[in-house]
């Protein structure tokens, strides 16, 4: 298990729709139940629920359930504290992430592009 100021040694973020909330612990290291807790405490992360109730997590998600992590476990934050600045943040911090879904979409696309072009 990571170190809690370890942050950007975190395993890169597959290209993938959706992940289960296993694969989500994983790629943040945060236990299942504390993933399910911080639903209930940030409006802002609501995962996907599907059959009998099963979270299928964005890709927009598992950046927020980082920036979480790293407010909480790297910068002391509480909880509150966490969701006040997340609140605060609001339309600067969607834009940042935006910007870097854009990215990782034109880099998706260009590898894509690679795929598909005749040789």
């Amino acid at each position: 298990m990571l170190e809690p100021s370890h942050n950007n040694e975190l395993p890169p973020i597959p290209a993938k729709r959706y992940f289960t909330i296993g694969e989500v612990s994983d790629l943040c290291d945060v236990k299942p139940h504390v993933l399910r807790y911080w639903e209930q405490e940030f409006p802002q992360l609501s995962p996907v629920k599907r059959r009998g109730n099963r979270r299928y997590y964005q890709r927009q998600d598992v950046i927020l359930v980082r920036e979480i992590r790293a407010l909480l476990y790297e910068s002391g934050y509480t909880i509150g504290g966490a969701r006040q600045r997340l609140t605060e943040e609001g339309d600067a911090g969607a834009v940042a992430m935006d910007k870097a879904l854009i990215k990782n979409m034109i880099a998706e696309l260009k590898q894509l592009e690679e795929l598909l072009r005749p040789e």
